[in-house]
């Protein structure tokens, strides 16, 4: 029994070159939307050694050292035990000064809006200052989820002087009984309490 050929057409140099540019296109194309729906997954570390994930991108300029920040966080240690926790409570009024290396420079990568999740080594944590009590062990990588709920730019060394009157007047100190006047009512409270400084680690459990 004879076969016949099917008479197909031969395909042309350009034609060639199409199909090729296509499946190009297709691969490229399956790349980004792998990327796309890994993207939550994926860690960006600094050239510091701090690592950190984006959950969602916020919006306008970038977080500075002068602006006023009100923030939500929680942090976990290594096994991922909750140490501190601000969710259900106002949001923390502070600046980026006076946190621990690694949070504050987590900070500046955020706008308003944004939520990232960050990876912070020993050597941007509290550098073996922790206090015998406290809830984590110096050595360990510290995990925080940090939400910038509200960013008030150029506002960071009005917030300090407010904070700073706050503290006198809780110590009887100028703006405290007898003394200058301090901040009306509806001043912000200092919202440092319960924060990552590098001075002293942030409380366990509730904060």
């Amino acid at each position: 029994m004879s076969v016949t050929a099917v008479p197909l057409r031969p395909l042309t140099r350009g034609s060639v070159l199409k199909l090729w540019i296509g499946l190009a296109v297709l691969v490229l194309a399956a790349v980004a939307l792998a990327w796309y729906g890994t993207r939550a997954l994926q860690r960006i570390t600094t050239a510091s050694g701090l690592q950190y994930q984006v959950i969602e991108e916020g919006e306008g300029p970038l977080v500075t050292a002068a602006d006023a920040l009100r923030i939500h966080f929680i942090g976990r240690r290594e096994n991922g035990e909750v140490f501190a926790n601000t969710l259900g409570q106002q949001p923390v009024e502070t600046t980026t000064d006076g946190f621990i290396p690694g949070f504050a420079e987590g900070l500046k990568l955020m706008r308003k809006g944004a939520r990232y999740r960050f990876w912070i080594p020993p050597s941007l944590g509290y550098r073996g200052q922790v206090p015998p009590t406290a809830p984590f062990r110096a050595d360990e990588t510290l995990a925080f989820d940090i939400e910038v709920v509200d960013v008030a730019p150029g506002m960071a060394q009005m917030l300090q002087m407010q904070q700073m009157q706050q503290m006198q007047q809780m110590q009887g100190g100028p703006g405290g009984p007898g003394g200058p006047e301090g901040p009306g009512e509806g001043a912000p409270p200092s919202g440092r309490e319960g924060a990552p400084s590098g001075r002293e680690p942030a409380p366990g459990g509730g904060r």
